[in-house]
């Protein structure tokens, strides 16, 4: 599938290196730094209701992570998938009368224009469930075949083109714990009892008769009546939530790669249980380091779909809303920080961009001079204390805080241009 159009990175001269990251699975700060290039899969949108600023602030995490990555020289390699076949979708779809295929394009396109407009790095493999059918099938028969995966009957499926009736099929998570490194929790961290409430609660069917455990997800749900579906070695129908990204990501990135990103209500069961699969499957872990964002509320409310406080990019660019004032709105929350979009935080966003264009800006560098009495400031050294902020753990509320104090003293920076570039490379906001 086609991301979209790559934006330029400018280069900064000096030094830095790789990055400390947050990583839920050990709650500890772990050096980010690959043998060969960076390795990073994030965890694509279900497109529809698409782009929320809670969508937004995820994909501009780890923007930033790549930055920081670039910055020390590394390259990068990024997958994201696209849940263009779910529950959910299919839902909207039928809600609204559109076709569901039809929902899902024109939701990605408005996603791609949003990342455009928001000045988000693309994906080097964006990769739509509907694309890797035959390898989750695979994949699939291949747990089945190897003990790790069941079927479970059910009465509403359809025959499939041979007139066999498949039955859903499910992980065998006590399988998996005896014959893998992998056990449930690894990933979250989170006692049974927790796990229960947020599988049910995240797309999970625990109440599902039949079922060895009750937190066995999902691998592959049987054709029924009015649903796509697919041919495949294990019967027709399509693939469950958390196969597609072990898939994917192995597919595309292969084992212990660097990073799996996303938004922190997916730690479970998404993430632990993507993990399982990808070591059944395998024999190796998925990443190396589990790195989450927090949620974004508005109105009292984490923004989700189900409640529709939502707050779309596209709905504020409609209304002439600079996105480099989003973009810094973002930025000035830490990526893990649960926070709450308001108004004023767009209003104080767009005012740092007047103060930083004014300061900072490429019309604003062609005419600065050094006055009687001002202090020549280094911006070298500036561009130093931003490299080290982002270093540890993305902390953009600590580069905006720098550079807020820099533009608050009568200074003058002997380099503009390049704590001009270093704004840009690093903070994605081009003056």
């Amino acid at each position: 599938m086609r991301a979209w159009e790559r934006p330029e990175i400018v280069s900064v001269p000096g030094e830095s290196g790789a990055p400390w990251l947050h990583d839920t699975k050990t709650n500890s700060l772990v050096l980010a730094q690959p043998n060969d290039a960076a390795r990073l899969y994030v965890c694509g949108i279900t497109p529809y209701d698409a782009t929320h600023l809670g969508h937004a602030n995820t994909y501009l995490a780890f923007d930033t992570l790549q930055r920081v990555w670039l910055d020390a020289g590394l390259s990068v390699h990024y997958a994201q998938n696209i849940t263009d076949v779910d529950d959910p979708l299919l839902e909207r779809a039928t809600a609204t009368g559109v076709d569901w295929r039809d929902l899902a394009e024109s939701q990605i396109e408005l996603f791609r224009n949003d990342m455009v407009a928001l000045n988000i790095l693309p994906p080097s493999d964006f990769i739509a469930v509907t694309e890797v059918i035959d390898e989750v099938a695979r994949a699939v028969a291949k747990l089945q075949g190897a003990g790790l995966a069941y079927t479970v009957p059910t009465d509403d499926a359809v025959a499939g083109a041979n007139g066999q009736v498949a039955a859903d099929v499910y992980f065998d998570i006590a399988a998996a714990e005896a014959s893998t490194d992998w056990t449930l929790g690894d990933e979250s961290n989170l006692d049974r009892a927790t796990m229960l409430q947020l599988f049910a609660e995240r797309g999970g069917d625990p109440d599902r008769l039949g079922k060895r455990d009750v937190l066995d997800p999902l691998l592959w749900r049987a054709a029924r009546a009015g649903e796509p579906a697919w041919e495949s070695p294990v019967g027709a129908g399509r693939p469950g939530w958390h196969i597609e990204c072990s898939v994917i990501a192995l597919m595309e990135l292969g084992t212990d790669f660097t990073v799996q990103g996303g938004g922190s209500d997916l730690i479970f069961p998404h993430h632990d249980m993507s993990a399982g699969h990808a070591e059944a499957l395998s024999a190796h872990p998925l990443a190396g380091v589990y790195s989450h964002t927090g949620m974004v509320a508005y109105q009292g409310e984490k923004m989700s779909k189900s409640l529709g406080n939502l707050v779309l990019v596209s709905g504020l660019l409609a209304q002439s809303v600079d996105p480099r004032a989003i973009r810094l709105a973002l930025l000035a929350r830490h990526y893990r920080t649960d926070w709450e979009w308001t108004t004023a935080l767009l209003e104080e966003a767009v005012e740092r961009l007047a103060r930083w264009s004014t300061a900072f800006g490429t019309t604003a560098l062609a005419t600065r001079t050094v006055l009687a009495g001002h202090t020549t400031v280094s911006a070298a050294s500036l561009v130093q204390d931003l490299r080290t902020a982002l270093r540890h753990d993305l902390d953009t509320p600590e580069a905006i805080s720098i550079l807020d104090a820099a533009v608050e003293t009568v200074s003058v920076i002997d380099e503009p241009e390049l704590l001009n570039r270093a704004i840009s490379a690093l903070l994605g906001v081009a003056l």
